[in-house]
């Protein structure tokens, strides 16, 4: 009995105007965006090769430890997933696009903006008259006279009207998958196939909920004008006012210091700051040091000081002894500054992590932030990959700084009369970045949360859906 109701669903809507109407729309915006996604996924594969070539034939050429990290600092290459879900990876920094501001304007659309926004609306649309509806036309009044339990027709509904709008999804997500199949450039992997899986699961029970919300909608209204005024409502609260507003409620809540003023303060700390207090120690440690080397007061240039220094020892050791108090009080200095600046950034990230988790908790009771979730997180789009880029980038940025102290101490002694902070040094041996992906089998943990707090929304709205379907008067 259940399957034939479910046929009976299928047939329904299959032959009904929105159905043709969303599966054109499905079919034509999917692919399009894939493919668009695609070629923006390979221009950007070829922008970031040319960037680090770019980078290291000016590391051949101009390498000064003093500027080195602002050059050599650490990227993420595109993801062969970008061309299915942009994510914050597709975030544009609007200081740096070079002549084009419309990607920044008007972004590409993805996979994640047809599952939230599209099928969504179309699953309101589908459900919103399928029980005021029926009782209308009259027929759910001839259903139940002829015996059939309520839990079934409305398992019936909710299974019928779900599938039958993921079968236009698939079919124009396998179009879409030919594009990234018979692109060269992108190759991916089984970790890939397996996360677009998972996703695909997630997207199928995000429309299982919209469904059932408009069951429960409708089961609430005796007429269809007025339930789908009710849905469009819901599915703004849901879809878009709750996400959006989720960061502004927990920076109320949570509030954070403004990261400009905190950078403004950390450039006047570690710059202006800084050169004042490396000058200060700087002369404390030379007038000492003339005590001790009385030739340090004369002036020459630094050739005549190179050539007296090989001329004469007495001379090289006073020179020796200039160039270690000079490194010592800049040492002393950016120890200093650098610990007031690392103060206010530990204060700023600890503030900002707990407001980011503050407003992720909350924007979590709409189904459209936990896919939005679930899907950056499977294609390492999303804040799980950020916070494991981060922990990356500080791992690269210790060995960094162990071989930049290693490396100017091998200088220092090879000839320490060189300002090598300041000269042109050989950094071929220099440990480059190299970005890891997550392994699948943590990123599908890391959507698990998501997809659990969906599935508990949607079993939710289920049972609600069933309560009022029983109570339903179809008089």
């Amino acid at each position: 009995m259940l399957s034939a109701l479910i046929k009976k669903e299928i047939r329904a809507n299959l032959v009904s105007f929105r159905f043709v109407a969303v599966a054109a729309m499905v079919l034509i915006v999917v692919p399009v965006a894939i493919l668009v996604l695609a070629n923006d996924a390979v221009k950007k594969v070829d922008e970031f090769s040319m960037r680090r070539t770019e980078t290291e034939n000016y590391l051949k050429s101009y390498a000064h430890f003093n500027r080195l990290q602002n050059v050599v600092q650490p990227a993420q290459p595109p993801l062969p997933a970008y061309a299915l879900v942009r994510g914050i990876s597709s975030d544009v920094n609007i200081e740096e696009f070079d002549d084009d501001p419309l990607p920044v304007m008007f972004p590409l659309l993805d996979l994640t903006f047809v599952v939230a926004i599209l099928l969504s609306l179309a699953a309101l649309i589908f459900s919103y008259d399928a029980v005021c509806g029926e009782k209308e036309d009259g027929t759910l009044k001839l259903m139940l006279a002829n015996g059939l339990p309520r839990a079934k027709i409305l398992l019936g509904k909710v299974i019928g009207g779900t599938v039958t709008l993921l079968v236009p999804f698939v079919a124009s997500l396998i179009l879409g998958l030919f594009v990234i199949l018979l692109n060269p450039r992108l190759a991916w992997s089984g970790s890939d196939w397996a996360a677009l899986g998972v996703l695909l699961a997630g997207a199928a029970l995000y429309v299982f909920f919209f469904f059932v919300l408009g069951v429960f909608i409708s089961a609430r209204h005796q007429s269809s004008s007025a339930s789908i005024m009710t849905s469009l409502c819901a599915w703004v609260v849901f879809v878009l006012v709750l996400p959006n507003l989720s960061p502004y409620m927990a920076s109320l809540v949570a509030p954070a210091p403004s990261r400009i003023k905190v950078g403004r303060e950390v450039f006047r700390l570690t710059d202006l700051e800084r050169d004042d207090l490396g000058r200060k120690l700087q002369a404390d440690r030379l007038r000492e040091l003339v005590k001790k080397y009385p030739v340090l007061t004369e002036r020459v240039s630094d050739t005549e000081a190179k050539a007296r220094a090989d001329r004469d020892p007495a001379y090289k050791e006073a020179m020796q002894a200039r160039v270690r108090e000079v490194q010592a009080a800049w040492d002393e200095a950016n120890r200093i500054q650098n610990g007031k600046a690392n103060a206010l950034w530990d204060d700023l990230r600890l503030k900002e992590e707990a407001q980011t988790r503050l407003a992720k908790a909350i924007s979590m009771i709409s189904p459209a932030a936990d896919f939005t979730y679930a899907a950056t997180d499977l294609t390492s789009t999303g804040l799980m990959n950020q916070k494991h880029f981060d922990d990356l980038s500080t791992l690269w940025e210790q060995s960094y700084e162990d071989y930049v102290r290693a490396r100017t101490a091998a200088l220092q002694k090879q000839d320490s009369t060189v300002d090598w902070w300041n000269s042109p040094v050989d950094v071929s041996d220099m440990p480059r970045f190299q970005y890891r992906e997550e392994a699948v089998d943590a990123r599908i943990a890391g959507a698990l949360p998501p997809l659990g707090i969906l599935a508990a929304l949607a079993l939710l709205a289920f049972g609600a859906a069933y309560f009022s379907f029983v109570k339903y008067d179809v008089r």
